[in-house]
């Protein structure tokens, strides 16, 4: 049976700042800042980017200035003129305002503002338990585009599948509606219901489904034995704190059974630290770099791999596919440009930004976009993404096949199995 490594309690998921490189409702020293992937789980709903934190304290900077008079002006014109009182709310108002700023700048999907409730949000993924429907998503070019359902999640058991585009919720049009605002339709109590409209990304047809919201809890370590070979599958789900620990307990475990390949599944794996990234990273490395960070003058800075690595030696293959976002990309990546590991699968999704959060004075934020990183030979993965040395993609109604649910599987059934993916892999490691 699959073997889930998952840690016994969620405290060292939100204990403190120091303890917690993610985001969250915690206060932040001035000048303090730690740097992770953060996922933006809204109930459900997810985004993986690269974070610092910052809390006020800065100076103001130099150089041109906002036109504050004029923005004051716009508002009172607003206050005395507009018809719709009820709709005269400051605070919303300002914070329209503020995310108008920050989409000026152009990156889409990728800096942000987030509401006080939405960082709220956030405190339910640090604890990778949250309710909704399960499944990551990004604006691109104005609509909302699955990255990844989770596993086991009410988006999983519906059939989303990476790259469909969510078009309407509840038989709302939510084409050009910022984030935030789709969040808000589809999230809600566990055992309610949400109708999507759905454009298929493989064949373009549109169509609708109802699903009833869950309580979703991420296992983010699987792994089992493939039947009649020395062969390991093992699935990581999510890069939360503390996974690289359960991927050195499974990996202890895998060289003891005397496995002598390993597949690393990282299908439908939509990011989280990057610190876990790079631990995780190491153990299948004896050196090198696992990414580069560049800032906006062009000056790069290595992230090497940590010693100890104590699976250096274990063939290897990789799987991905268009769900495999963020943390998933480094480490592929980096085993892609060491030549540790063959990469099979799909192109992945292209989350490529390192963002600064700047936690504003009424518990709002804003996400902005410092820097980008880079694969350890230079490679660019933001809006490209990492293209695998075997490219293979499922059908629309083939979904990948995860250590979580291969128990009901039979030695006669592993031999008649859909995903070509994995078989891919298993023929690779097996020559």
């Amino acid at each position: 049976m699959p073997i889930s490594l998952k840690r016994d309690t969620v405290e060292s998921a939100c204990s403190s700042v120091k303890e917690t490189p993610r985001l969250g409702p915690v206060s932040v020293s001035p000048g303090e800042h730690r740097k992770g992937l953060f996922a933006i789980l809204a109930l459900g709903l997810l985004s993986g980017v690269v974070v610092d934190r910052f809390a006020l304290g800065f100076s103001s900077p130099s150089g041109p200035s906002l036109n504050f008079p004029l923005i004051s002006e716009a508002w009172h014109v607003i206050q005395s003129a507009y018809v719709d009182r009820a709709a005269l709310n400051p605070v919303l108002v300002g914070y329209g305002a503020i995310d108008g700023m920050v989409n000026a700048l152009g990156d889409t999907g990728h800096s942000r503002f987030l509401s006080p409730e939405m960082v709220k949000q956030l405190k339910q993924a640090e604890q990778n338990k949250f309710e909704g429907i399960g499944v990551e998503v990004q604006i691109k070019n104005g609509h909302l585009v699955v990255v990844a359902p989770i596993q086991g999640s009410p988006a999983q058991k519906a059939g989303l599948q990476p790259g469909d585009v969510i078009l309407k919720v509840n038989g709302t049009n939510v084409t050009g509606m910022k984030l935030d605002e789709v969040t808000q339709r589809i999230t809600g109590p566990a055992g309610s219901q949400v109708t999507l409209t759905v454009m298929s990304q493989g064949s373009g047809r549109t169509y609708s489904i109802s699903l009833t919201r869950g309580r979703i809890s991420i296992h983010e370590v699987t792994w089992h034995r493939v039947p009649g070979a020395l062969l390991v599958h093992l699935h990581i789900a999510n890069f939360g704190k503390g996974t690289s620990e359960d991927l050195i307990r499974a990996l202890s475990s895998i060289k003891r059974s005397e496995a002598r390949g390993l597949i690393l599944d990282l299908r439908n794996n939509p990011g989280g630290l990057l610190s876990e990234a790079v631990a995780a990273t190491s153990q299948f490395l004896t050196g090198g770099n696992v990414l580069l960070e560049k800032n906006a003058e062009g000056k790069i800075k290595p992230i090497p791999a940590q010693s100890g690595g104590i699976a250096a030696g274990i063939p290897l293959v990789v799987l991905v596919n268009r769900g495999s976002a963020s943390a998933s990309e480094i480490v592929t990546g980096a085993l892609q440009d060491a030549k540790r590991a063959t990469v099979v699968g799909e192109t992945t999704f292209g989350t490529g930004t390192v963002l600064s959060e700047f936690r504003l004075s009424d518990g709002s934020a804003l996400l902005l976009a410092v820097e980008e990183w880079l694969t350890p030979k230079g490679h660019m993965i933001w809006h490209k993404g990492i293209v695998p040395d075997v490219v293979i993609s499922l059908p629309e109604t083939t979904s990948p096949i995860f250590p979580e649910s291969e128990q009901t599987l039979s030695s006669t059934r592993w031999r008649e199995i859909p995903d070509s993916q994995l078989v891919q892999a298993i023929k690779l490691l097996t020559q």
